[in-house]
């Protein structure tokens, strides 16, 4: 696979990215990325979606009086809004200029799983993932202290239970189990400690605010200090400890170039990242630029956000409806601000069983004839309980190739951009499908190349970059 195409795939969600980095080259094409505008506009759709404390309780009285119908109502509102919040981050990821921000709020938003089926509102959702788009680039240790004092995450991880007397020790176990430091770094009692530091810490209008009738004030000994700690300070004392780079090193190894990163790359990067004090953009700059010189292509599975946005990119797929996309990745086990569990997407193998393999080959066979699920199935099934029966609609499709070839190099071309690796069974199978005779100028060449395509995005190789 050309280098470009690899690298686009990995720091983007598709080929779209790759002139641009044999144009800029891949530092430049970073600069750009890190520097690049986003959206802050508020989501009209979540304009009658409570905000305030006093919105949601206005909202929750009216629940408990209304009939059955009003509830009902008010029910699909709010599912419609969290249809709405995905198909909005989508429209992010499939249209920026530079996508590597919303990949690196998808990196985030697993690191920091936060649910909207647990949380249930879908502003809290909205102001979560904004924080991660806001500090995408920044330092790990500032965004650390804003999650943990996010209306989502205190929401998520039952912090609203943890009072003075009656301590919950979920946000206190995760904060250093998955978000920080990682198993066999802390003591239970750190654990213990930190969830009285965290006791009193409850959602607000703003992001999550200490209510004193439930806060503990008595001094907590954390990692060996000891003081009456609250939440900044247990991030700053965590971020004082010896392991912790490591944890996230490894996942932003995983999520971009290697499935299986070795620990001596955890660690060269984890020292690096400890050095430049948890700054973000650094780190990516010396990881990519540094893997980006090796020959490691084939290392990690695409994940599905990759392989769909990918394969409606190469057909130039335009006029179709982002709960398409919503729907595929919920299929795939990619469900947006739903992961299975606190851990997060597994990655990796859980990416390519069985049954997920057959998914996308009937993706591919199904968008390669120009045929999408239609907006009207899409509604139906987002406010409907019960299935609505599969509605297909008919759009256009192409894949580019240059016509003043053969059928070699249109089969060359197609494999530099599309596949880590062939070989002479692969070529062979190619050449069977695009014959000899091939004439790229004929008016059934479009629909013979898009034959080849569907092939190729059933290989194995193409599941690999």
């Amino acid at each position: 696979m050309k280098k470009s195409s690899l690298w686009s795939l990995r720091l983007g969600f598709s080929g779209k990215q790759a002139d641009k980095i044999e144009k800029l080259g891949l530092e430049k094409f970073l600069k750009h990325s890190y520097d690049s505008k986003f959206d802050r506009e508020f989501p009209a759709f979540l304009q009658d979606q409570p905000k305030t404390a006093l919105e949601l309780k206005q909202v929750r009285e009216l629940v408990k009086t209304s009939d059955p119908e009003t509830k009902k109502e008010i029910q699909k509102k709010e599912n419609q809004a969290a249809t709405e919040l995905k198909k909005w981050w989508i429209a992010k990821m499939r249209n920026d200029e530079f996508p590597l921000r919303e990949n690196m709020v998808c990196f985030w938003h697993n690191h920091f799983v936060s649910t909207s089926q647990k949380v249930k509102i879908n502003y809290w959702i909205y102001q979560h993932n904004m924080i991660l788009r806001e500090n995408a680039f920044g330092n790990f240790k500032d965004l650390t202290k804003q999650i943990l004092k996010s209306n989502a995450m205190v929401r998520y991880l039952d912090n609203g239970d943890n009072k003075k007397g009656k301590i919950n020790e979920n946000l206190s176990r995760e904060l250093l189990e998955l978000f920080t430091i990682g198993i066999g770094n802390y003591t239970e009692e750190d654990i213990k400690n930190g969830a009285k530091a965290l006791a009193g810490l409850n959602v607000g209008d703003n992001g999550a605010v200490y209510r004193k009738n439930a806060e503990d004030n008595s001094d907590k000994t954390y990692f060996g200090k000891t003081g009456n700690w609250k939440a900044d300070d247990l991030v700053d004392i965590i971020f004082e400890q010896k392991n912790i780079p490591y944890l996230i090193t490894r996942k932003i190894l995983k999520w971009f170039v290697y499935d299986a990163p070795s620990e001596k790359l955890v660690t060269y990067y984890g020292d690096y990242f400890r050095k430049v004090k948890f700054e973000i953009e650094p780190l990516l700059t010396k990881i990519f630029t540094e893997e980006y010189a090796k020959e490691n292509a084939g290392s990690k599975i695409k994940n599905p956000l990759v392989y769909i946005l990918q394969l409606t990119n190469e057909l130039h797929m335009q006029d179709f409806d982002n709960g398409m996309v919503q729907y595929f990745l919920k299929q795939q086990g990619m469900d947006l601000y739903n992961q299975i569990n606190v851990k997060g997407w597994d990655g990796g193998n859980s990416w390519l069983t069985s049954q997920i393999y057959l998914q996308r080959n009937n993706t591919s066979d199904l968008l390669c004839k120009g045929r999408t699920i239609t907006g009207k199935f899409l509604n139906k099934m987002n406010s409907d309980p019960e299935k609505p029966v599969l509605e297909i609609n008919k759009v256009k499709v192409e894949v580019q190739f240059d016509d003043s070839g053969n059928n070699k190099t249109i089969i060359s071309e197609l494999s530099d951009r599309l596949l880590f690796k062939t070989n002479e069974a692969i070529q062979k199978d190619m050449e069977n499908l695009l014959k000899y005779d091939f004439d790229p100028k004929e008016s059934n060449a479009d629909a013979a190349v898009i034959r080849l395509f569907n092939y190729i995005t059933k290989l194995p190789e193409y599941q690999l970059i």
